[in-house]
């Protein structure tokens, strides 16, 4: 029983204060801007200017966003920043932003950097979990639409660069402390430091960070037999993510001789919990025992480390400057994922004890990536010239022991998780890429051009059961991958761009893996294939960009990707596992029936299978396309020079033909749009500032299930006191509008019956979250 409370101060209350706070009158006149050096720490910790979106002097499309643009909410993570620019989707559970989603494709398609380098993850799509950066080793976000030949072709929907902090960009130091809220009345810990000076005869900054995550959702599941069909069944669950993030990160930087020596590193640990608990009932409102079905927990053990160090000498030679840059990454994840759950008999009333049943699942992923790259760049006539190699050694070993168990009577405990099946990969990938790039101005215009050829030699290990289901497949290919960009300056303000790119995304590997996996797809199987090929895709970008007064932006951009030799899933004709036991069984009740009878018996059952082993393969063309709009400015002209508003939206759409007809890719959203403002009162040292986010309907059609989701709206705010010019303390509230995920499921067992919307079940879905608050102080020395 809980102990009572004194005193409670309730969302609502918070809520409230918030909203009080925006409704203030704008009371601040247009006022000179605040000097402050971009090597300030302070400038993004204390400092009352409004930050905007930075222009970028990129010839290749680029947007970019500084710490200090997103500070003011006090994200969390890099997933928390990435909400609230152009483009940026993801299909997650309330408030997780994970898997960034650029034009809405999946994470897969989008290259996560971090500091210009590719990173490993935890993903078998080659993606990166961009919450698991803290935001506050953030100096910048880049936003790259169209890659350069310098960089990794791997960038199909785009490239998202995150800058870390760095010691020659920044002096000074801070500390920052405070609390996180939740509606279930959890609290968790945020504390930072980050200091940066002159050491050793350079700069060295440095960083920690300890960073509480909670997330409690309430949902609700009801199940049909078909849409407006007969009620099933209902689950009721809660589903706690509960965790702490460690983090910390170094930066050095040095001349030595012509040249610079930089090298940094970070390392995050995360520690987190997963619990879901689940009632099942055979009525829609019920929580009576006698209309119980069963009672399911489930809790997933996760520990990550992610680390990153690279070091680089860039030093004037032959006339020009190189570059030598290496790099290690390593990525590792342990879980351990146990779920057990007691059924009950519904054709009984009550509902009779109908067994209870638990599997542990034991997953380990390590991936380590090692980088080296050698550059050189020297004039070329009125031109540049930058030419180079990248070479990438990339080592990935996965392992899933599964153990299953049961229990036959009611009351007895389950046995102990002994006997494990174990599958096992390692996957080798090493590339070579030599690339050549062009640039130079002419006048009014800035143009870019470059060539890259990118190699790859792969090696495919994978482990099923005992060693004779090994299996050893190597793969070598090699991708021709041209890209030029164009910009032109129409005036002072003014200036269009245009880029076209091929780009490339590399199979997942589960895909390559050659395991079958029963039942993936409702009864039919899913087996790999270590043949595919890479999909590519040429892509066209087309821009405007005009500035604002001295700190305003706003742009519009047009994008076309036409993707070829897309992955899709295919049949193969062999009988599933299900068809083939259905099959046995059928044999076996006929021959007890008709001893001794075979296969002239009359009556004999035949192999007729509805279910079937599918696989993976490249099948054909998909395109992309939209629009995207942005803007960022302070209302100067309208005498308002302290308050700054936010506005971006992105349309997005694609085409896609599966084996139903013709449909998006999967679980792009049809838009996704971003609004906000930020008032400062210089007169009482204080600011206030409201976000808004909601991101578009999304739909998927694959094998056996098709699933269409839909996102509440997202509302965040924040007050700011400061002190002086060394003290800041925000509020700030998030999900202010309690937003909710709701999703349908159609699902069937075999693609006929897809086909024939014959369904084996229907379910609606709808996820909750509440509001929360954080309390944080900042103190700049």
């Amino acid at each position: 029983m809980r102990s009572p409370r004194r005193f409670k101060l309730s969302p609502h209350a918070l809520s409230a204060a918030v909203l009080i706070s925006l409704a203030a009158p704008a009371l601040a006149a247009e006022t000179p801007a605040t000097t402050a050096t971009a090597t300030e720490l302070d400038r993004v910790t204390v400092t009352g200017e409004i930050a905007y979106r930075d222009r970028s002097e990129a010839t290749a499309p680029t947007l970019s966003y500084g710490l200090d643009y997103f500070q003011r909410f006090e994200p969390l993570t890099v997933g928390d920043m990435l909400k609230r620019v152009p483009s940026v989707g993801f299909v997650s559970d309330v408030l997780e932003y994970d898997g960034a989603r650029l034009r809405g494709l999946d994470p897969g398609y989008t290259q996560i950097l971090i500091n210009g380098k590719k990173v490993p993850g935890a993903g078998g799509d080659r993606s990166f979990y961009v919450d698991r950066i803290p935001a506050e080793l953030v100096e910048r976000i880049e936003i790259i639409r169209s890659p350069s030949a310098n960089r990794s072709g791997d960038a199909v929907a785009g490239a998202l660069n995150i800058v870390l902090r760095d010691a020659y960009e920044f002096d000074g130091g801070y500390l920052r402390a405070g609390a996180l809220y939740f509606d279930d009345d959890k609290i968790k810990p945020v504390l930072g430091a980050v200091g940066s000076g002159e050491f050793g005869g350079g700069r060295l900054l440095g960083g920690l960070n300890v960073q509480g995550r909670h997330n409690p959702k309430r949902k609700r599941s009801e199940r049909y037999d078909a849409p407006d069909g007969e009620f099933a069944d209902r689950e009721d669950q809660s589903d706690v993510r509960d965790g702490t993030d460690y983090s910390g990160n170094l930066s050095y930087s040095r001349e030595i001789g012509s040249g610079r020596l930089s090298v940094d590193g970070f390392y995050v640990r995360t520690e987190r919990t997963e619990t879901e608990h689940s009632r099942e009932y055979n009525d829609p409102a019920s929580l009576a025992r006698a209309d119980l079905l069963s009672i399911n927990d489930q809790k997933v053990d996760i520990e990550q480390d992610n680390a990153s160090l690279n070091a680089r000498y860039a030093f004037d030679q032959a006339g020009g400057r190189s570059e030598i840059d290496l790099g290690y990454a390593r990525f590792e994840d342990r879980r351990r994922d146990t779920e057990q759950e007691i059924g009950y008999d519904d054709e009984d009333s009550p509902p009779s004890f109908d067994g209870f049943e638990g599997t542990r699942l034991l997953g380990d992923t390590r991936d380590s990536e090692f980088s080296l790259k050698l550059a050189h760049r020297r004039a070329f006539g009125a031109a540049k010239v930058e030419f180079g190699v990248d070479g990438l050694d990339k080592r990935r070993t996965a392992s899933l022991r599964t153990s299953e168990v049961e229990a036959e009577d009611e009351g007895e405990p389950l046995p102990a998780y002994a006997e494990f099946e174990r599958q096992a990969s390692r996957i080798e990938e090493r590339r070579l890429d030599p690339y050549l790039m062009f640039s130079g101005q002419r006048g009014r215009i800035d143009w870019e051009t470059g060539l890259r050829y990118e190699t790859t030699r792969s090696k495919i290990r994978s482990l099923a059961g005992n060693d004779e289901d090994a299996v050893r497949i190597d793969e070598d290919y090699g991708l021709l991958l041209p890209s030029a960009h164009l910009r032109f300056k129409l005036g002072d303000n003014d200036r269009l761009s245009a880029s076209i790119a091929r780009t490339v995304r590399r199979p997942d590997f589960n895909q390559l893996l050659p395991l079958t996996l029963e039942e993936e797809y409702g009864d039919n199987d899913f087996l790999g294939n270590p043949a595919l090929h890479p999909e590519t895709a040429w892509g066209l970008d087309l821009g405007y960009e005009r500035r604002l007064g001295r700190r305003g932006v706003v742009g519009l951009n047009l994008f076309y990707r036409k993707v070829r030799d897309l992955i899709e899933v295919v049949g193969t004709g062999r009988p599933s596992a299900t068809a083939l036991d259905d099959h046995e069984d059928a044999i076996e009740e006929f021959l007890d029936e008709h001893p001794g009878a075979g296969p002239a018996t009359p009556g004999y059952p035949v192999l007729d299978p509805d279910s079937f082993v599918y696989t993976a393969a490249n099948v054909g063309d998909g395109r992309v396309y939209g629009a995207e709009f942005d803007l960022s400015t302070p209302l100067t002209a309208l005498g308002l020079a302290d308050t700054g508003v936010f506005l971006n939206y992105s349309w997005l759409d694609s085409e896609v033909d599966d084996d139903f007809g013709q449909r998006r890719f999967n679980n792009q959203p049809r838009s996704v749009l971003n609004v906000g403002f930020i008032q400062d009162l210089p007169s009482l040292g204080m600011s206030f500032g409201a976000s808004y986010r909601r991101q578009g309907d999304a739909a998927s059609r694959v094998l056996g299930e098709e699933v269409s989701t839909r996102y509440g709206a997202d509302l965040e705010a924040f007050v700011e006191k400061r002190f002086g010019s060394q003290v800041a303390v925000r509020l700030t509230g998030s999900n202010l509008l309690d937003a909710s995920k709701d999703e349908a499921f159609h699902k069937f067992d075999t693609l006929g019956d897809q086909q024939d919307r014959d369904y084996d079940e229907y379910e609606r879905e709808s996820e909750k979250a509440g509001p929360v608050y954080q309390l944080v102080v900042r103190y700049a020395f």
